[in-house]
């Protein structure tokens, strides 16, 4: 990924768009053939020379171009005819977006196969679902990871529809005309590029896609932050359902040698705010001067590397936290159960109404036990059999039935089946 950022990968695209501007150009008649062929031939760069010249002429395109013809010679007249700066800077990022988006989706691939492995693995390990952190009703720990698998399958295909959209070329000259070259030489480039002609191009590339494209990045990496903050809960001392994997002589503290803590997904949860925090300049982007001005550039020059290197890396380590992830199936049952039953309260409510109480009563029953068995620490079904109200509807086989977790797993196959087809 870093690569892809580097001095010596920009130039080179740099390169390949005016030498395949050049063949379009010679096509066309505009140029000599021999020209765009000596450019193929002889064309080469040096960054260390790229930079000299620019300290002179403060300029980094006509610094690149004017050691380009140290090297081509004569026909580099030729190179660079009728287009301006931003066709190859735009351009170029273009490309350097898409090669980055295809390792990130390489990355997300394998980020879903871990979720998917361990999602399997504990389709059926029952554990305790919480809303506002406290337990509500009873459901599997698989279950709770193929939500995380959908969240990044969907994630995965706004990247693809992300890239289609930044994915543009533009060879277009000064404020977009196409008054000094013909557009045939954007089509020809943007395919040899692996891009689509922009539509129009005000000498830059409208920013509103990239925009999108660093929202998209934000957006994956907020799901991140969802999982890593999820595993950071449930590996509290309290819970300890799940831990990140902790090697041999690794070290939690400098002072207490006994902890073992989520250092990785607490450093999953710094990245994603500085991923996120690259979107908003993305969209002050958007509404540059007129045709353009250049206030967009030094801050891609920042968030293009940054935030792609940033999410890459964020990805990959939380692959790795998911596939070395402990889980604690015997804490996530006894957390279960440390309510004493209490999480079945809504079926209890259901089979109220339906052997005909009114909503209302029936909410006030079984609350009124569950409150005693939360501050008491008694067992919410003991209580519920001793409740004449309660018992004149429901029997007592039916009562103990209501506290069979089988209710709340029944349709686990189903939602499988929807999540990995």
């Amino acid at each position: 990924m870093t690569a892809i950022w580097e001095p010596e990968n920009k130039f080179r695209i740099w390169f390949e768009i005016e030498a395949h501007a050049c063949d379009a150009q010679a096509e066309l008649g505009v140029i000599p053939k021999e020209a765009a062929k000596a450019v193929w031939d002889r064309g080469a760069f040096e960054i260390e020379r790229i930079d000299e010249i620019e300290r002179e002429t403060k300029h980094d395109v006509i610094a690149f171009l004017t050691n380009l013809a140290e090297h081509v010679g004569d026909e580099a007249r030729f190179v660079h005819q009728g287009m301006t700066s931003s066709d190859v800077l735009d351009t170029c990022l273009a490309v350097q977006l898409t090669q980055a988006t295809d390792i990130l989706l390489e990355t997300m691939d394998g980020l879903l196969a871990a979720i998917k492995t361990r999602a399997e693995e504990h389709k059926m390990t029952p554990t305790i679902g919480r809303s506002h952190a406290i337990h509500a009703e009873p459901m599997t720990f698989g279950m709770k990871l193929a939500g995380y698998y959908a969240e990044f399958a969907r994630n995965r295909e706004r990247l693809v529809s992300a890239r289609a959209e930044i994915a543009t070329c533009a060879i277009s000259g000064a404020v977009g005309t196409f008054a000094n070259i013909d557009p045939a030489v954007e089509e020809h480039v943007a395919k040899a590029m692996g891009l689509a002609a922009e539509t129009v191009s005000t000498q830059v590339i409208p920013r509103d896609r990239h925009a999108m494209y660093f929202a998209t990045l934000g957006v994956i990496a907020s799901s991140a932050e969802r999982l890593a903050v999820e595993i950071r809960h449930l590996q509290r001392t309290e819970l300890r359902e799940v831990e990140e994997f902790f090697s041999p002589g690794q070290k939690g503290s400098s002072a207490m040698p006994h902890k073992r803590n989520p250092v990785l997904t607490e450093n999953i949860t710094g990245l994603a705010r500085m991923v996120r925090s690259y979107a908003m300049p993305a969209m002050e982007n958007v509404a540059l001067w007129h045709e353009r001005d250049i206030s967009h550039s030094s801050v891609e020059r920042m968030i293009g590397p940054d935030s792609t290197i940033t999410l890459d890396f964020l990805l990959a380590r939380l692959t790795g936290v998911v596939e070395k992830m402990v889980v604690y199936p015997e804490n996530m049952q006894k957390n279960l159960d440390a309510l004493g039953g209490l999480v079945f309260s809504q079926r209890l409510l259901l089979a109220l109404t339906q052997a005909g109480m009114s909503r209302e009563g029936a909410y006030v029953a079984v609350q009124r036990n569950a409150m005693e068995a939360w501050s008491k620490g008694l067992s919410f079904l003991d209580l519920l059999k001793a409740d004449p109200e309660v018992s004149s509807n429901v029997d007592d086989a039916t009562l103990e039935d209501m506290f069979d977790i089988g209710y709340h797993t029944k349709n686990v196959d189903a939602m499988f089946k929807r999540v990995f087809g």
